[in-house]
């Protein structure tokens, strides 16, 4: 009887962290410049922003208004084409279909695909940001 509960033990110890969301991590605009020469960090802050949406993940509907959102805020630094190619750039990239650690609800395991967040995983979160401050 004790493999057997040490097994059901594991398996659900891995299930339980599988539905854990890491700690927020950022690298910025990922594989793009973090703004022009003369303003290295122009547009640092609208991919910190993109970047905390896209660690929680969400619904496809929440993740285009992330997408939107990061576009706007570009454009508000005056880079009105920067936005336009970084909104297709993320629209291709971003994808949870893809293993990348720059993916739609990267803080979660792979692959968590388009899902709403549960008022469990939103304590998670809320916790996780908490204790980031």
């Amino acid at each position: 009887m004790k493999p057997l509960f040490c097994l059901l033990f594991v398996i659900a110890s891995f299930a339980e962290a599988s539905n854990n969301i890491k700690p927020f991590t950022t690298d910025g605009c990922s594989s793009f410049p973090d703004g022009t020469k003369e303003h290295s960090e122009l547009w640092l802050s609208c991919c910190s922003r993109h970047d905390l949406a896209y660690w929680q993940g969400g619904t496809a509907q929440q993740r285009v208004a992330a997408d939107q959102q990061l576009k706007q805020c570009v454009e508000q630094a005056g880079e009105p084409s920067i936005a336009a190619i970084m909104l297709a750039g993320v629209r291709v990239g971003g994808t949870p279909y893809l293993p990348t650690k720059f993916r739609w609800g990267y803080g979660w395991p792979y692959f968590r695909g388009y899902q709403a967040i549960t008022p469990r995983e939103q304590r998670q979160i809320e916790t996780l940001l908490k204790d980031k401050n």
